[in-house]
């Protein structure tokens, strides 16, 4: 019984630790095509395979396109968030390379907490 106690707990401490890793804000800036970021900025194509950490992230194979959207700034420049088909998500920048420019200047805008929620079909995940 005390087995089974123990194993409960561990569960409970990673699912714990698992949702406070998927809601952490990766930067307190992005920068996008527009003030809403809802202009994409650019086409780029994967040069590698990524899986990323956690449901935030856009996973994807060498050679799909990806549309993006915002990069985020300051803290954490490496990371670029996009689309492919109907997924969206972050991915770091060095595992793409740009083949178009839509918008060459850039704004610059604060994130919000919805920008690190887990996007689940057509609804928000919060943990």
């Amino acid at each position: 019984m005390s087995r089974i106690l123990d194993q409960r707990i561990l569960l409970l401490l990673i699912s714990f630790l698992t949702s406070l890793q998927s809601t952490k804000v990766l930067s307190e800036w992005k920068k996008c095509g527009d003030r809403e970021c809802e202009t994409a900025m650019s086409r780029v194509q994967a040069t590698t395979d990524y899986l990323g950490p956690d449901c935030r992230y856009l996973n994807f194979k060498t050679g799909e396109e990806i549309m993006v959207y915002s990069k985020l700034s300051r803290k954490n420049e490496n990371l670029w968030t996009g689309s492919k088909g109907k997924d969206f998500g972050y991915f770091p920048k060095d595992a793409v390379k740009v083949e178009e420019v839509f918008v060459a200047e850039e704004v610059e805008v604060l994130t919000k907490e919805t920008d690190f929620l887990c996007l689940h079909g057509d609804k928000y995940a919060f943990e």
